[in-house]
């Protein structure tokens, strides 16, 4: 029987080059994001490939999560791969120059977001014994940088959550993974940046940054292990990275 995912954040970016990847190996998808037209372009696409379905929420709205989960049909009732994500980062200021705005999206997507989501599927994982979720961090979760506060605090949650997943859901025989990148080039700058296009494109000037066929690759890697193997937490950097704020710019 296929193995069928669930990913949050599914239409642009990691997300939807994870469920590219997964599609091509014959895993089956429950897509979800808030853009309507992407998830249908993607369910036509892919549709192709694998069985598809899609949810439209906004992972930060807790009645949309648990509603729209509990529609799920029942051919795709059964998740045995959690793909958590949904992120954003909003802004980059001090914490003094912060906006309280920006504070919320990050810690209602990042945060609250991924508990929600995974609240909402755990119990039917908990009941078979069995089940994968991946948590997708960032270097942000391991270090502190200039300007990043509030990001870098989500990030931080995640790292802990992921790892308080591990140690609570153990017994149930569920596997939890974390892979936190470090530069990625996709529309995340964009929001970052709230759309100055220009000044997301500097962010990755000067050196090849990771993309998001890359983390998929590793993702698919990561859940594709024997089923006694769990690759538990990993940091990806591109070759120019060393750290969250050190890049080989030449």
């Amino acid at each position: 029987m296929s193995l069928t995912a669930f990913i949050t954040g599914a239409t642009s970016g990691i997300g939807k080059a994870t469920a590219e990847l997964f599609a091509k190996n014959n895993i089956r998808l429950v897509l979800c994001g808030r853009r309507k037209e992407r998830l249908e372009a993607l369910q036509r696409e892919l549709g192709k490939l694998t069985d598809v379905t899609t949810l439209q929420f906004d992972v930060r709205t807790k009645e949309h999560v648990f509603t729209a989960i509990e529609s799920l049909p029942e051919n795709f009732s059964r998740i045995d791969i959690l793909v958590n994500n949904a992120g954003n980062a909003h802004g980059l200021s001090t914490i003094q120059d912060g906006d309280t705005d920006d504070w919320d999206a990050m810690l209602d997507i990042n945060v609250k977001g991924l508990l929600y989501v995974s609240k909402a599927i755990i119990p039917k994982m908990i009941e078979r014994n069995s089940g994968f979720i991946v948590n997708i961090g960032s270097v942000a979760g391991k270090e502190v940088y200039p300007n990043g506060n509030v990001y870098c605090a989500s990030k931080h949650a995640v790292n802990a959550l992921n790892k308080s997943m591990r140690i609570d859901l153990n017994k149930y025989n569920i596997r939890v993974a974390a892979i936190h990148p470090g530069a990625v080039e996709t529309e995340f700058s964009d929001v970052r940046f709230k759309g100055d296009s220009e000044k997301a494109k500097s962010m990755y000037l000067g050196y090849k940054a990771l993309q998001a066929e890359d983390i998929a690759d590793i993702i698919h890697f990561v859940v594709t292990r024997p089923y006694h193997v769990n690759i538990e937490d990993l940091i990806v950097y591109p070759t120019a990275q060393a750290t969250a704020t050190i890049i080989n710019k030449n």
